[in-house]
């Protein structure tokens, strides 16, 4: 007897997509039975319409399933969102009404106070937030994943902070190409280049980590009291995007114990033995040139976030580098991963 959790991707036929199709693929807990896309693409098989850009062919399974719209009436309690921002904020408020639960990978939802921005390592103690969504009229609820740099950035600091206490941080961020979905960058942008800029992420990574690092209080999440200022930078490696963070503590902590602290650090996901989760969520390299996309971003499946060069700071406490991949444990895993957590919790009973 077939009782895995029937589920569906919506906007299967994006990068981010693909990726979560691919996840799916004989996923212990989860059956993929609806992909959605375009108008264009709409009422045909999947296999045939999406361009598919990673190594190999789309799962035999889900390229048979045909093309639905993004509309109330998909057969799935649990639906995966891939879908553009401005189309998740008026696709989701939809599906969340007529019963639908997402697990939304959009930035439409993610600073609203009543959806929780859930980092499942880092504060999944957040969730019943959902219940307040009551009060739209929906009989779903939404759940977000964090921006791509504000996950590995807020994975490196929740063992900090809660060890030693977080003040203020200073980040740069150095942005893989893939960051900006496909296409990505025009060639003769990135290539012998780096741009310094990338519309609307700067505020994410400065707000997003503060409100995963915050404490539900009253159906309100109140956020982490710390500062950060963020600089991105778009870079020409292909996935993974790189952080160079410098973290002002309230305790001074050594290296060695910063290092401690985050080795040792596990979350919920490693509790409760959720299958998309990384068994160590923190890897730390010791070597003096790691962590490095190429090498290092698909540690457990590009579900671990790697620190590297942790030392004193002399302006701050402490300063390391930290490496996430960007459209794994960045976005799609990300995204999986709070779905297997609602599973899990009994959010989908």
């Amino acid at each position: 007897m077939n009782n895995k959790i029937p589920v569906a991707v919506l906007g299967a036929t994006g990068l981010v997509g693909q990726r979560l199709v691919r996840r799916l693929e004989n996923h212990p807990w989860f059956e993929l039975v609806a992909v959605t896309g375009s108008e264009r693409s709409v009422g045909r098989p999947y296999g045939e319409m999406v361009n598919w850009r990673l190594p190999g062919d789309p799962p035999t399974s889900a390229a048979a399933l045909t093309v639905q719209p993004s509309k109330p009436g998909l057969d799935a309690r649990l639906c995966f969102s891939a879908l553009p921002g401005k189309v998740a904020a008026e696709v989701e408020p939809t599906l969340a009404a007529a019963g639908h639960v997402l697990s939304s990978n959009a930035s439409t939802f993610r600073m609203a106070p009543d959806v929780p921005l859930i980092l499942p390592e880092v504060n999944a103690e957040h969730l019943p937030l959902v219940h307040k969504q009551a009060q739209r009229g929906w009989k779903g609820f939404v759940v977000t994943n964090a921006n791509c740099v504000a996950i590995p950035l807020a994975l490196s600091l929740k063992p900090l902070d809660d060890a030693f206490g977080v003040e203020q941080l200073f980040v740069v961020s150095m942005q893989a190409i893939s960051g900006a979905g496909y296409p990505g960058v025009a060639a003769l942008d990135i290539v012998d280049n780096v741009i310094p800029y990338i519309g609307g992420e700067e505020p994410k990574i400065e707000s997003e980590p503060r409100k995963m690092l915050g404490t539900l209080v009253d159906d309100t999440i109140v956020d982490a009291p710390f500062r950060v200022s963020a600089q991105a930078n778009r870079v020409a490696s292909r996935d993974g995007h790189m952080l160079c963070v410098s973290v002002k503590l309230r305790r001074r902590a050594t290296p060695e114990e910063a290092m401690a602290a985050m080795h040792e650090y596990r979350g919920r996901p490693q509790l409760l033995s959720l299958p998309s989760a990384a068994p160590q969520p923190l890897v730390v390299r010791m070597e003096a040139d790691r962590p490095q996309p190429s090498r290092d971003r698909d540690t457990a499946g590009g579900m671990a976030v790697t620190v590297g060069r942790v030392r004193e700071c002399p302006l701050f406490d402490l300063k390391y580098v930290a490496l996430g991949h960007n459209t794994e444990g960045g976005a799609a895993g990300a995204a999986l991963l709070n779905g297997e957590l609602l599973a899990a919790e009994g959010y989908l009973d």
